[in-house]
């Protein structure tokens, strides 16, 4: 099947308007892919450097997706089920947010939680849940106020505007960037996934509003005639679970699942095109091929590609302002859920060279963020799982 006779019907809903012109890929990244690859990372073994101790700072949690440090050592962490496990001072409690219409099945429920900007203040935290029922539901975004013990009634700030009827990909990951708009990820809702290449179709996607829910005059699709395609920030994604800002580099790095093989690590560019489903390479899980294509004009390419499938879920960037561990500064940390271990993977030698890191974190890892003091608190998912603190000695 030629590649026109195979795109057709994607394009035609893709590009129902002409897209912002994609530059196409420069010589230098190029000869980055032919040098390096992309089947694999290169691996080295003598990371972090430092002396480190691990304990547990929460324990006995039921399907636990996301942690917060608050800035006076307390924390917040979801369980899917719709509660916020706050641990402080060795003491922990339950909490149930009461979030409207709360939707837990498959991988839906309450996922990701993130400060507020201005959170000294107002106290502010928000939230991402899968929100409806088994034949419409959707990912939210919400904040609620939390005073030291309790939270107020969550508000919705944002419904992603397309339902789907499946309790897989939300995807959910929120980041907060510098100029305080909010950047999270939509899935693809799994059986979905041609809509990942429809601008005004909100699933497969990362998208970007305002605190308030507004839409960004800067967004690349502000002035479509269909609002849904407002808050679309970029286009052609899975099930990305990763989304952070390397602020040494001012640039926005995103990882995600692909299906069996073809998970991602990419830099963020408003207008681009990440290539899910049209080009990938992973395969379905029967073994069957989504695409003839690993790559397509127009269509980024990821910068790292994992095959076989390491189920990268969280992700933090250890930037220069974070000291601690000196030795991990310039890489991303990545959770797994498959490989079931803790990578360091650099952004600064170009070839994005991956470590395992503390090993002592064995299991389904589901996320990792840098503390107010520059350690690590990394968070399982099993049974009984643990948020485990990760300090430099």
């Amino acid at each position: 099947m030629s590649k026109n006779a195979w795109l057709y019907g994607l394009k035609q809903m893709a590009f129902s308007q002409p897209s912002r012109a994609i530059a196409a890929k420069q010589l230098i990244w190029l000869m980055l892919i032919s040098l390096f690859g992309m089947s694999s990372v290169a691996a080295k073994e003598n990371l972090p450097s430092e002396d480190y101790q691990v304990r547990t700072i929460a324990s006995g949690l039921n399907s636990p997706w996301s942690m917060a440090e608050l800035p006076d050592g307390t924390w917040l962490i979801t369980e899917r089920d719709g509660h916020v496990v706050v641990a402080k001072d060795g003491q922990q409690w339950r909490i149930n947010l009461g979030l409207d219409g709360l939707y837990v099945a498959g991988q839906g429920g309450l996922l990701d939680v993130v400060l507020s900007p201005d959170f000294e203040q107002s106290k502010e935290v928000l939230f991402s849940y899968a929100q409806g029922g088994l034949k419409a539901n959707r990912l939210v975004i919400a904040k609620a106020v939390f005073d030291g013990e309790g939270f107020s009634k969550p508000e919705i700030v944002y419904q992603v505007a397309t339902d789907k009827d499946t309790p897989q990909h939300y995807a959910g990951r929120v980041l907060i960037l510098p100029d305080n708009s909010i950047l999270f990820s939509s899935g693809d809702g799994f059986d979905y996934r041609e809509q990942a290449q429809v601008v005004t179709n909100q699933l497969g996607k990362i998208l970007r509003v305002n605190l308030d829910g507004s839409i960004p005059s800067d967004n690349p699709y502000s002035t479509h005639q269909d609002s849904s395609a407002h808050a679309v920030y970029s286009i052609g994604h899975r099930n990305p679970q990763g989304l952070v800002y390397d602020y040494d580099a001012q640039r926005i790095v995103s990882h995600e699942h692909g299906p069996k093989g073809g998970d991602e690590l990419n830099f963020l560019v408003a207008g681009k095109n990440y290539g899910w489903p049209v080009a990938t390479y992973g395969r379905d899980y029967s073994g069957a091929r989504i695409s003839p294509f690993t790559e397509y004009e127009g269509m980024e390419q990821p910068f790292v590609n994992w095959t076989p499938s390491i189920a990268p879920s969280g992700m933090v960037y250890y930037g220069s302002k974070a000291s601690a561990f000196a030795s991990l500064q310039g890489h991303v940390l990545i959770s797994t859920l498959v490989d079931r271990k803790l990578y360091a993977v650099s952004l600064a030698d170009g070839k994005f060279t991956q470590t395992h890191v503390f090993p002592e974190l064995a299991g389904r890892l589901r996320d990792v963020v840098i503390t107010r003091n520059g350690n690590l608190a990394v968070l399982g998912d099993a049974g009984g799982a643990e948020l485990r603190l990760v300090t430099a000695q």
